[in-house]
């Protein structure tokens, strides 16, 4: 069973005020730290981002936008083009503005998922986008955009999604590897 991780690169950033998958934590960015996190689990990696910045991250990685007919249609364009780009069995998704989050935590994620769509809440809060994906919900990712609809839990509902306690994943009681960096200040307080 092929597993690929996608990581979502491709938002506009504007409470950041840069491109977040540039943003450094430490000496690494944070579509690396994203990349660290997939990698034990996905024999290909590929990071869904905007045209603009496809020319920043080094030639080595595999690097895509969303698929013309629905460009800049947020994360559901984003996981479905990632899904097209590269073919796998299922797929892990990860937003690049978790720089926290750990290999440890995915692969308890992963250990989780037994088919449809597995995803993280933490404290009543839904993280769609830490998630992992079968194959089979490529056609409806592309139906609900066909649609009109931008809504991943939509998709992920009618694949049966089994959503996960993120306090399961993770022995860190602060929870940190779900935090979202939305703003600079977060970091400076992490």
């Amino acid at each position: 069973m092929k597993t690929a991780g996608i990581v979502l690169a491709g938002g506009m950033s504007s409470r950041f005020g840069s491109p977040k998958a540039f943003a450094e934590w430490g000496d690494r960015y944070f579509y690396e730290l994203s990349i660290a996190a997939l990698s034990p689990f996905c024999e290909e990696i590929v990071i869904v981002t905007r045209p603009e910045l496809v020319e920043r991250f080094p030639d080595e990685l595999c690097v895509t936008t969303d698929i013309a007919e629905f460009a800049g249609q947020g994360p559901i364009a984003g996981i479905l083009s990632g899904m097209k780009k590269v073919k796998a069995d299922r797929y892990i998704v990860l937003p690049c503005d978790m720089p926290f989050m750990t290999a440890d935590v995915i692969g308890r994620l992963l250990e989780c998922h037994s088919s449809g769509v597995t995803a993280v809440v933490v404290d009543g809060k839904y993280h769609p986008l830490v998630s992992v994906w079968d194959d089979a919900a490529l056609r409806d990712l592309r139906e609900a955009l066909e649609n009109g609809n931008r809504r991943v839990m939509d998709v992920q509902e009618k694949h049966g999604v089994r959503w996960i306690e993120g306090g399961l994943l993770t022995e860190d009681e602060t929870l940190q590897p779900f935090m979202n960096v939305n703003t600079p200040d977060i970091l400076e307080r992490s």
